[in-house]
């Protein structure tokens, strides 16, 4: 098992980002009474899984404390799946060649997945707008929580498409538990979606249509080809990632702005294809009826929020959602304090 530590540069709290995941249906997360955020997931490197524990220290009020995790990467095993018994648990040993060690390399996706890569110093300072500073209120310490890696938001683009989000969730949850690895994470049973050799390795399985696993297939493929690298995707221009990702079968450009936006954590990103966000939108700014499908007007609003665009994004969309859940009760604060400092040696 390694260690990592994490220091949130900004506002961040991670008891915040698992009361989000317990209402995010892809992530099928169910939370627990240590604030403990468990996850299993196939690593950058797609051929190898992670299973991993993080905490978040507390600190005086008002500072985001240091985020500490523990982690086990295993490395594929014929056919993605099995139960991980603890062998090749830690650092699997360096690459040949240059580059960041596996240590590293699972420091970084966690980061990304936190979104703790992206210096969030300066989103205090769009409080200047009211609307935002109401949503920084609701939702203190907020940030998006991403889809493990690109390769997996995109599958999720695939095996949503045209069925009910509940519906897309249990096929997604059914492949992690048949095809993918099976991992203890502190007393509890995680299953990591299926590596991109393990999922290219699947011929049928129950809910998804031959074009779905076709479509699946070439996405595996276009991971293992680099294409889907969230690094690449992010240093590209905005428009250039979006007509890349929009290159794969069966991803359009609702699904193209997922995949960059809650794939590869890009924190700067309008997205323009989304109605829900463009109607809560409307309805914050209280604009007049027309103004959610005006996407150049909203497109100017969301220029407030520079550098953070996808954050704010996220908070209106979080708020939408917990307004349709609660239509008739008082929002509710993001989560309990942070776990408490002498949780981390547990």
């Amino acid at each position: 098992m390694t260690a990592v530590a994490l220091t949130p540069s900004g506002p961040f709290s991670l008891a915040a980002s698992m009361r989000f995941l317990e209402g995010f249906t892809p992530a099928n997360y169910q939370g627990t009474a240590d604030w403990v955020l468990r996850l299993a997931f196939p690593a950058d490197d797609g051929h190898s899984t992670v299973a991993v524990a993080v905490r978040q220290e507390e600190t005086a009020e008002g500072a985001a404390g240091r985020v500490r995790a523990e982690f086990t990467t295993y490395p594929d095993e014929s056919g993605g799946s099995g139960e991980a018994d603890g062998s090749g648990s830690g650092e699997i040993g360096r690459p040949d060649g240059p580059g960041p060690g596996p240590g590293e390399a699972v420091r970084a996706q966690l980061a990304r997945i936190l979104s703790l890569d992206v210096d969030g110093s300066g989103f205090p300072e769009l409080a200047a707008d009211p609307v935002v500073a109401g949503l920084m209120a609701d939702y203190p310490g907020l940030r998006p929580v991403c889809f493990h890696s690109p390769y997996e938001a995109a599958a999720w683009a695939i095996i949503g498409h045209r069925i009910r989000m509940t519906q897309a969730a249990a096929i997604k949850a059914r492949l992690a538990e048949r095809h993918g690895r099976r991992v203890q994470v502190e007393g509890r049973t995680l299953y990591a979606f299926p590596t991109p050799p393990a999922l290219l390795a699947i011929t049928r399985a129950p809910g998804l249509t031959e074009v779905k696993i076709e479509r699946l297939h070439a996405l595996a493929e276009a991971a293992d080809a680099g294409e889907l690298d969230a690094a690449r995707l992010r240093s590209m221009p905005v428009d250039d990632a979006l007509a890349a990702l929009r290159d794969l079968p069966g991803i359009g450009p609702f699904s193209a702005e997922l995949i960059l936006i809650r794939g590869a954590g890009h924190p700067d990103v309008f997205p323009r294809h989304e109605p829900r966000l463009h109607a809560a939108m409307a309805e914050a700014y209280d604009l007049d009826e027309t103004a959610s499908g005006d996407i150049r007007r909203l497109a100017g609003i969301a220029d407030r929020w520079r550098l953070y665009r996808s954050w704010v994004a996220l908070l209106l969309r979080a708020r939408a959602a917990e307004i349709g859940r609660h239509p008739s009760s008082p929002r509710r604060r993001a989560g309990p304090p942070p776990v408490r400092g002498p949780a981390l040696h547990r």
